[in-house]
């Protein structure tokens, strides 16, 4: 994960977190839904779990981890 998007998942859970604790009720909180996915890929798990990765999935993959 990016680390904007890391801070920026980060901050949304401090704000549910915040309203939770001043007494807002869970199910009055309004659901989410991320505008934004990413796709990161680790090389070194795959290769140790047996898998390999298309090029054509590792050109579209917003990081890849050596």
């Amino acid at each position: 994960m990016a680390p904007t998007s890391r801070r920026f998942a980060s901050f949304r859970t401090a704000v549910f977190v915040d309203k939770l604790l001043k007494g807002a009720k869970p199910g009055d909180l309004p659901v989410e839904q991320p505008t934004k996915f990413e796709l990161l890929i680790n090389l070194r798990t795959a290769k140790a779990i047996g898998l390999t990765i298309p090029p054509a999935i590792l050109t579209r993959a917003d990081d890849v981890i050596e």
